[in-house]
C-alpha cells in the first residue's frame, strides 16, 4: 500500500481585486508584480520558514502571455527573492487554475516529493481580455467538437439555466444581492483585512493603495438588478448584475506536509488532504 502524507494550509493572502478597465486599479501594474506582492506578504508573514525550504512555486494564469507569460511559478519566486535553487512552474485550467495549482502542490506533497509548496495564481484581464490572444482552431465549431456557444461564459450560464430550469433569473439575481451585502459586511467587519494585500500602485490620478475590492456594490437591489439588459440571448437570465466582474488580481497560499509545518513552527489553519492511505500498489 501506497502512504501519503497528510497536507495542511498554513497561509494565504491576495491583492484587491481590480475592475479590468482603463482606469482599474491595476491598469498600470504588471501581472506578474501582483503575484510577487502576494508572495512576498507571505514570506514577511511567516518569517519562520526559510526561503530555501520551499521546495516548488505553481503559479496559474489563463492567458498564459505578455507579462503573465513564460512559466509563472518560475518567474515570481526569482522576482519575489526566493532563492535560484527554488523551482517553480505554471499551469493552465481555465477557472480553476489557482485551485488546480493548489492540488497540484499537494499532491507533491502528499506523494512525497515536496515538504513545502507556495501555490497561486494571477489573471490581468485588463491587460489580456478573455480569449484576446486566442487563436480559436475552426474544427472545433465545424466539426462539431463543441458548441459555438462553450467559447463564451455568458452563452454557456445561459446553457445551464436551460439545463436546470429551476435557477431562474430571479433566483440568480437574489444570489446576487445577497453574495454583494456580505461581502461589503466582511469588509465592514474587518473579516478581509488578515487575507488581503493593500499594493501602491500607479494610476492617472498618481500612486494610490489598492486595498479593497473595485466591483463592491453591497446596495445592489433586485428591482436595480431586473433593469439590466441580457447581453448573451434576447430575453435570457445571465446580465452584469448576476455574473463574476471581469477584475485583476492574484492570490498566493502557502502549504505544507504536516510534518514540515510543525518542524518549523507553521501554524496550520486547515486540513487539506487528510488520507493516511490510498488503495494504489507501490
Amino acid at each position: 500500500m501506497l502512504e501519503l502524507r497528510e497536507v495542511v494550509y498554513v497561509d494565504g493572502v491576495r491583492t484587491a481585486f481590480g475592475r479590468a478597465t482603463n482606469d482599474g486599479y491595476f491598469a498600470r501594474t504588471r501581472a506578474d508584480d501582483m503575484a510577487v506582492k502576494a508572495v512576498r506578504e507571505l514570506l514577511r508573514r511567516n518569517p519562520q520558514l526559510p526561503p530555501d525550504r520551499i521546495d516548488d512555486v505553481v503559479f496559474a494564469a489563463t492567458a498564459q502571455v505578455g507579462d503573465q507569460g513564460l512559466t509563472l511559478g518560475r518567474d515570481v519566486a526569482l522576482l519575489a527573492g526566493l532563492p535560484t535553487s527554488v523551482p517553480g512552474f505554471a499551469v493552465d485550467r481555465m477557472c480553476a487554475g489557482a485551485l488546480t495549482a493548489t492540488t497540484a502542490g499537494a499532491g507533491e506533497i502528499a506523494m512525497g516529493a515536496a515538504d513545502v509548496v507556495l501555490v497561486g495564481g494571477v489573471e490581468h484581464m485588463g491587460h489580456h481580455p478573455m480569449g484576446a490572444d486566442v487563436d480559436f482552431n475552426p474544427r472545433f465549431v465545424a466539426e462539431g467538437i463543441v458548441d459555438e456557444s462553450a467559447a463564451v461564459m455568458g452563452q454557456t450560464a445561459e446553457n445551464l439555466h436551460d439545463a436546470f430550469p429551476h435557477l431562474t433569473k430571479e433566483g440568480a439575481d437574489a444570489y446576487a444581492v445577497e453574495s454583494q451585502r456580505r461581502a461589503g459586511r466582511a469588509w465592514d467587519d474587518g473579516v478581509m483585512d488578515h487575507i488581503v494585500v493593500p499594493m501602491s500602485v500607479f494610476t492617472d490620478e498618481g500612486w494610490t493603495i489598492a486595498a479593497r475590492d473595485e466591483f463592491l456594490r453591497p446596495d445592489t437591489t433586485m428591482e436595480a438588478l431586473a433593469t439590466l439588459r441580457t447581453p448573451f440571448r434576447a430575453g435570457g437570465r445571465v446580465t452584469a448584475g448576476n455574473s463574476a466582474g471581469l477584475t485583476d488580481g492574484a492570490t498566493a497560499a502557502l502549504i505544507a506536509s504536516q510534518e514540515a509545518a510543525v518542524g518549523l513552527g507553521l501554524e496550520p489553519r486547515m486540513r487539506l488532504v487528510g488520507f493516511a492511505y490510498a488503495g494504489v500498489e507501490p
